[in-house]
């Protein structure tokens, strides 16, 4: 009997991953410093904080707005010839903004331009990012391939502001007040540039000739495709309807709680975020380096991990202590990071190559589109609701959502993706 593989070792024996992964992961470094610095900057310039929301809301704004035909770009010419240029793109908008805030001439002209500008770029290469990898690797290790890299990401999260507030406090002049900040801003600069030179080394299968296609057309394509696969569209409108509903409260109705109830107030919630990625962390490795560590099949385990959701979320309104909601969010988190590999490498099995930078994208745009709408509609209700009985119908309208994805849809039905054989360039 042959002997089962090892996907850790075949994983990073491959050459394509190792380029992935180190060029990944310095530029995801670099990006904590510039989400860190961003809002610095603008807080030295003006203290009012309208120009502060409207600054985030141009770099979220195009992305948003620009991801589908980001999508169909990297469809019609190669995710890895769209992600090199929009590193090089990237690099160029951070190093204008390091020299601008070296020398004293940032404005906020200046900072409101190139933040819309680098939240283009981030319209192309986010679809592009998920495309690429099952041109890179085998299909068997897809699964194992995004474990270590999503679980990478969680970490850098989680350690990168932390670097990132060092370097801005420590290398600002105390007369300018900006060389840390140009600094922050310099290192992101050089993480895109190292990473394009990994990226181009990085030999991915070529795609079948498609003939030059409209772009609308090309994304209405996806749309139709995406909704004709009926476990597609189960899980995408799923996934909406779960976005919402689990966003709104964690994006404020988590900080109101921290802040009415927990003795310690921001620490609280700082520590029960903390402990929430350390199990998304530790349930993106086990998933990426035990993918046949399974829970039924990835239908049903996604129903469960939600029901769980959805039991948490009524015990998190009697929460009055933040060990308690860190016992809380720990699984929650663990089972999250599990599921949401496996999804995500679902994903990329099952949607055709050709189309898969613009499917993802449509996944992308709806989950990204929902997060403000569901952080509003939370607002909303706690003025008329308090924090218990927020959480309360929020685990309520979670549940229902679980129960009509189990009993009206395929979802439940949704199988893990089997092994495949076959070798990709590495």
């Amino acid at each position: 009997m042959t002997p089962t593989p090892d996907p850790r070792r075949a994983l990073f024996q491959n050459a394509n991953f190792r380029w992935l992964m180190g060029g990944g992961l310095l530029s995801m470094l670099g990006d904590q410093f510039t989400l860190l610095a961003l809002p610095w900057l603008v807080m030295t310039l003006t203290r009012d904080p309208l120009v502060l929301g409207t600054v985030l809301a141009l770099g979220s704004l195009p992305r948003a707005v620009f991801i589908l035909v980001g999508g169909a770009l990297a469809d019609r010419h190669s995710p890895r010839r769209v992600l090199w240029l929009t590193k090089w793109l990237n690099a160029a908008l951070l190093g204008l903004l390091t020299a601008l805030t070296a020398t004293g001439a940032i404005t906020l002209p200046w900072v409101y331009g190139l933040t819309l500008a680098i939240g283009l770029a981030s319209a192309f290469s986010y679809p592009a990012a998920s495309a690429i990898l099952p041109q890179a690797v085998p299909a068997a290790l897809i699964q194992p391939a995004n474990g270590v890299l999503m679980g990478a990401r969680q970490l850098v999260l989680l350690l990168g502001p932390v670097l990132a507030g060092l370097l801005v406090t420590s290398g600002s002049d105390p007369a300018l007040g900006r060389h840390g900040l140009a600094w922050a801003f310099g290192l992101d600069a050089a993480s895109f540039v190292v990473s394009a030179w990994t990226l181009s080394r990085v030999r991915t299968t070529a795609g079948e000739a498609r003939a030059a296609q409209p772009v609308f057309a090309a994304i209405a394509e996806a749309m139709r495709a995406c909704w004709r696969d009926q476990e597609l569209r189960a899980l995408f409108l799923y996934f909406a309807a779960i976005a919402f509903f689990v966003g709104g409260p964690i994006q404020v109705a988590l900080p109101v709680l921290a802040a009415e109830r927990l003795p310690g107030g921001a620490a609280a919630l700082g520590v029960m975020l903390a402990v929430h990625g350390l199990g998304a962390l530790a349930g993106m490795a086990v998933s990426g380096l035990k993918p046949h560590w399974r829970l039924a099949t990835l239908g049903g385990t996604v129903l469960l991990v939600d029901t769980l959701a959805g039991l948490v979320f009524l015990a998190f309104g009697h929460v009055h202590a933040a060990w308690q909601g860190a016992v809380l969010l720990l699984p929650l988190g663990a089972l999250g990071g599990f599921v949401q590999v496996a999804v995500y490498s679902w994903l990329q099995r099952r949607i055709a190559p050709a189309m898969l930078g613009r499917s993802m994208a449509l996944f992308m745009f709806i989950v990204m589109g929902l997060a403000p709408l569901a952080a509003a509609a939370a607002g909303a209700a706690l003025r008329v609701l308090d924090v218990t009985q927020l959480f309360t119908a929020a685990a309520l309208c979670l549940l229902a959502v679980v129960a009509a994805g189990a009993l009206f849809t395929p979802i439940r039905r949704i199988e893990y993706p089997r092994p495949a054989d076959g070798v990709q360039p590495g």
